[in-house]
């Protein structure tokens, strides 16, 4: 186990972190779990990810376009067969019926 020094930073109390614990990103969530403090790498939003994404080539765009006109075209409305309901009855919980005396 390592360890390491706790100390003052302005108003607040500090760590230093050995470098083996550096974190990759700028900001860390902090929590209590029981008796221990937490720190872990905050998770990256959508949007975080999205933005590290390369930009697409012109390829890539062409193709992007190709799949979202064939998502946007309108779709036939499907007929579905309701008939089976006809004759159902919703089932009866004997334990919540009132009963009669």
């Amino acid at each position: 186990m390592a360890e390491t020094t706790v100390f003052q930073s302005g108003n607040s109390q500090a760590v230093r972190l050995p470098k083996e614990f550096r974190f990759k990103s700028k900001t860390v969530e902090i929590f209590r779990r029981g008796d221990e403090v937490v720190l872990r790498e905050r998770p990256r939003t959508v949007g975080e990810v999205l933005a590290a994404l390369p930009p697409l080539t012109d390829e890539d765009r062409s193709a992007l376009d190709e799949v979202m006109a064939i998502i946007r075209e309108p779709q036939p409305q499907q007929e579905r067969d309701f008939s089976w309901m006809d004759d159902w009855q919703p089932p009866v919980d004997e334990a919540s019926s009132p009963t009669r005396k």
